[in-house]
């Protein structure tokens, strides 16, 4: 008998010929997650068996594949050999001593000699005869022990399904640019991003030294959080102090955050190309501050040529946000007290539908490739 930890996927079963290309994409990430870890991972006709591993390192093991995007779910199971009297004593660890119960039993081995209902009368008859504070309640059981008969002579006995994350294996689906601030929005965008399978690099604002070196630190640590899922990746950082300096200099303040990100949306572009990103990402959501009305996000939008700005979370209130971001483990991270760019030189009352006319007026006193010149000069590569 071995302890054993069985992993299931589910939207790859929609693929058709090209499933195998998801499956050793899921694959090669279970693998990056365990890094460092001792442990052997066989493929099981539509799900994964990590086995020989430390049962000292099971609840970390078990953290680190929670990660993993396309996997469904997950169980702790102890594989045996497939006759009645080593299922049995498989399911009495599995098995509480009292309680209401059912067993349900599957079988992959049709050449079976018993049905999945014998299977499962038989073992749970016994259970019963050896924990005396036992019930069984098939509708609305305390607890579930179940049995799977696999085709290659073994069973598998577990008990409890571990949700997993869903999704899809990330580098299934490209590459995008996360415009990463330091607040809530931005990690729970690029987490979404990577759970549909997107390769995400990062890239991060400053204002140094009207934001202090806190701020980047905490930057960092959220595209840390973020790599946990992405396995890696880069963060990239571009000073805007002067941008912000000239803007304040030479147009009018009700501007200042709509002329910023257009210069924003340019750096990203412009970046994006040159490390073979195929689109830009950003945490905005609609009408949440002055510069995600429709009207900013047109703006934004405007100064970009090519390539697509997907908004993963355009539709969701603040609460749903948070909830992601503290499902995600970044939350606590996200609202330690540093200010980032947006705020030097803020208004006192921004533009909520600035005017493209206006805009490009406001625009035109600016040296627009001089300072994104200067920008792409502070350009730096942080690998995670």
């Amino acid at each position: 008998m071995e302890k054993v930890i069985i992993l299931r996927y589910a939207e790859i079963y929609l693929k058709g010929k090209n499933r195998g290309f998801f499956e050793n994409a899921l694959e090669t990430n279970v693998r990056r997650a365990l890094k460092g870890f001792a442990y052997e991972l066989a493929k099981q006709n539509g799900r994964y068996l990590v086995s020989k591993f430390e049962e000292a390192y099971g609840e970390d093991i078990i953290e680190k594949l929670k990660k993993v995007f396309g996997i469904h779910t997950l169980s702790i199971a102890y594989e045996t050999d497939s006759d009645m009297d080593s299922i049995f004593e498989a399911a009495k660890i599995v098995c509480r001593e009292e309680g209401a119960f059912k067993v349900e039993s599957h079988r992959g081995d049709k050449k079976y000699p018993l049905t999945s209902i014998e299977i499962s009368r038989e073992l749970g008859g016994r259970l019963l005869a050896c924990f005396h504070k036992l019930t069984v309640d098939v509708h609305n059981p305390s607890f579930t022990v179940r049995v799977d008969i696999r085709e290659n002579g073994v069973a598998l006995v577990f008990g409890d399904f571990i949700d997993g994350p869903d999704g899809m294996p990330v580098g299934t689906a490209g590459k995008g640019l996360l415009l990463l601030s330091g607040g809530i929005d931005s990690p729970v965008a690029g987490h979404m991003m990577a759970k549909r399978g997107m390769n995400i690099d990062s890239l991060h604002f400053h204002s140094y030294p009207y934001t202090n070196m806190q701020a980047k630190e905490k930057v960092v640590e959220l595209a840390r959080i973020l790599s946990e899922y992405t396995y890696g990746k880069n963060l990239y950082t571009v000073s805007v102090t002067h941008i912000q300096e000239a803007i304040h200099e030479k147009c009018r303040p009700e501007l200042m955050i709509t002329l910023l990100r257009r210069f924003m949306y340019r750096i990203a572009e412009r970046l994006a190309k040159r490390i073979k990103s195929q689109c830009i990402i950003t945490g905005e959501s609609l009408g949440q501050v002055a510069s995600q009305t429709i009207e900013g996000m047109t703006s934004s939008n405007s100064v970009v040529e090519t390539l697509p700005v997907l908004r993963p979370l355009v539709g969701f209130d603040k609460n749903e946000i948070i909830d992601r971001s503290i499902k995600m483990g970044a939350y606590e991270t996200s609202i330690l007290p540093f200010e980032d760019c947006c705020t030097v030189f803020l208004p006192d009352f921004p533009a909520i539908r600035p005017q493209m006319q206006t805009i490009l007026k406001e625009e035109a006193k600016l040296d627009v490739e001089g300072l994104m010149r200067e920008a792409f000069e502070s350009l730096e590569k942080i690998e995670l």
